[in-house]
């Protein structure tokens, strides 16, 4: 077996059983050696996910193995993400990205960060459990015309409304559009909550960016086209929780129903 084929079957390894410092070092060591990023993602990531969904589907895996397969190949997509977002194009916006306070879900966050990449936005990501005071700080020093704000928990989502009030309490919210989004999040509650804009998927936030960025009057028309490889990456994830959530749904269906107290 030659050193590309052992990195290639080490990557699916290490994604299908959530080994992320051997994914990550890896995929450092396949760069180095001058693999294509496509190879490494086509080649070991996605199939490995899917591995995973399918083990889901049939019960050999549950949440807690969906979540770290998830996050074993996001080391490797933060090292292919740059490559795969290369595109020689000036931004065409700037967006500041964060998960909400209380909350420590970024998978969601970051596919996002990947497709708005991939489309010609610079992103500034804040990263997880962010307090409002490093979103203003943010908001001033780079000075975006788009936030937006991740949620996964049902208990941290009422903190677009915090965060969107301190904007406003801060002078800084005319100059930017707000765009929300998670798992639990739909377009009412993000209307509610004051938000611009709402994408129930990573893949639809590329659409919900450009829109919000031309109400404001900015030119979009030399954006670059999301890539069929950071797609196909973004989807691979989003397959992979969409099954998690169907799965959960038709076990809370035929869930015994609990005895009265």
């Amino acid at each position: 077996m030659s050193r590309e084929d052992e990195i290639r079957q080490g990557l699916f390894d290490g994604t299908l059983y959530g080994r992320a410092p051997q994914v990550k070092a890896l995929t450092e060591g396949a760069l180095a050696l001058g693999m294509a990023p496509l190879d490494i993602l086509f080649g070991s990531l996605i199939p490995a996910l899917e591995e995973v969904g399918k083990r889901f589907e049939i019960g050999e895996y549950f949440v807690p193995e969906m979540i770290i397969s998830a996050k074993a190949m996001q080391e490797a997509l933060k090292l292919l993400r740059p490559l795969l977002a290369q595109t020689g194009a000036k931004p065409i916006g700037k967006v500041v990205i964060a998960t909400v306070k209380g909350d420590m879900h970024d998978i969601g966050k970051n596919l996002c960060i990947m497709m708005l990449e991939g489309a010609g936005f610079e992103v500034v990501d804040l990263g997880v459990n962010t307090s409002i005071d490093k979103i203003l700080n943010a908001v001033r020093e780079h000075q975006p015309q788009l936030v937006g704000f991740s949620a996964f928990l049902t208990t941290t989502m009422p903190m677009f409304k915090v965060n969107i009030e301190a904007l406003t309490k801060a002078g800084l919210r005319d100059r930017l559009k707000v765009m929300v989004g998670g798992a639990p999040v739909t377009q009412d509650y993000a209307t509610k909550m004051g938000a611009d804009g709402y994408a129930a998927t990573a893949s639809a936030t590329v659409q919900v960016a450009r829109a919000l960025m031309q109400s404001m009057g900015y030119d979009i028309s030399g954006g670059a086209t999301v890539s069929t490889e950071t797609e196909a990456a973004v989807g691979a994830v989003e397959n992979l929780m969409q099954t998690w959530e169907r799965v959960e749904t038709e076990q809370g269906r035929h869930a015994p129903p609990q005895p009265a107290a």
